[in-house]
């Protein structure tokens, strides 16, 4: 039972393969991860979502399309 309504759904995000990537971006104090697209040539970063668990970074695979074997770069 949901007391504060119906659970989001996911949306399929697009972008460019060949000017950005998947990346997650972590802080060395918090430890908190966000998950988003980095572009290839300046290294600017879009957040998409926060990571706090497995089930949000298989969230984010299945909303950028990527598969669980493909690896995913984390920068600090």
């Amino acid at each position: 039972m949901r007391l504060f309504g119906k659970k989001k759904k996911e949306e399929k995000v697009s972008y460019d393969r060949s000017t950005q990537y998947p990346a997650i971006r972590c802080s060395i104090c918090t430890g908190e991860q966000v998950a988003g697209l980095r572009e290839r040539g300046t290294g600017l970063f879009t957040d998409l979502m926060l990571i706090r668990g497995e089930e949000d970074l298989d969230a984010f695979r299945r909303m950028i399309g990527l598969s669980p074997e493909e690896p995913i770069e984390k920068f600090f």
